[in-house]
């Protein structure tokens, strides 16, 4: 039994906690913050939303701001519209997974699978096929390196905890302006929709970045897609 137990845990860390150590922990094989850059990244994560990504939309086409989202497969299939106007804007559109579930309880199989229906999905809204994957919460497998010659994975050096709405955007404007510089990845999020999250979270995040691409502007700090950082 205590040899099950021991090989059922070895499983496990290799599946599971040797990736999170070698992505999340040392940045091997994905892109956390880019230290030559003199730019930053904003992303934004689960969406598209109806209410809310329009309004976000509308802020970064005021600002002159192109930003990456990392799109659901099933929320792009449902709403077409928001993906070809991310495209016609000038946004980089990469992948989130079909739904929003964990790499850690999906098999190798099925994460491929749905990976290559949203890369179907938006690539007959927009006409290109999406390069660039974020795993859900960041998680990933062992088997999941694998993906890396097709993919490239993205992952992120700042975040704001916007997913929540307790503390508003002031908590979200102050975490931001305190902690972004030079060369970083920015993961935020427009739709509030998976487990965890407040629903109206969003809003506040929109309402903190318009103080926040205001101070920016203002630092003379350039904000773009990851492909261009």
């Amino acid at each position: 039994m205590v040899m099950i137990i021991f090989l059922v845990l070895l499983v496990l860390a290799l599946y599971w906690l040797v990736p999170f150590m070698l992505t999340a922990g040392l940045g091997i094989g994905v892109l956390k913050r880019k230290d030559s850059s003199e730019k930053i990244a904003f992303t934004f994560d689960d969406g598209p939303n109806r209410i809310f990504t329009p309004q976000l939309l509308d802020l970064l086409k005021k600002y002159d701001i192109k930003a990456t989202f990392f799109v659901l497969g099933s929320k792009a299939e449902k709403y077409p519209e928001l993906i070809a106007r991310m495209h016609e804007e000038g946004h980089l559109i990469g992948i989130h997974n079909y739904v929003h579930k964990s790499n850690w309880v999906m098999s190798p199989w099925k994460i491929r699978q749905d990976l290559e229906k949203s890369a179907t999905i938006i690539e007959k809204i927009t006409g290109e096929r999406p390069i660039f994957y974020r795993p859900p919460w960041g998680l990933m497998n062992v088997f999941d390196f694998f993906l890396m010659k097709k993919y490239k994975i993205i992952h992120w050096s700042v975040m704001a905890d916007d997913w929540k709405s307790k503390g508003g955007s002031e908590k979200v404007k102050n975490i931001l302006l305190q902690k972004i510089k030079q060369g970083d990845v920015i993961l935020l999020h427009d739709c509030g929709e998976t487990i965890g999250a407040d629903a109206d979270a969003p809003i506040h995040t929109i309402h903190a970045l318009k103080a926040v691409l205001k101070e920016l502007s203002r630092r003379g700090m350039s904000c773009v897609r990851v492909d261009e950082l």
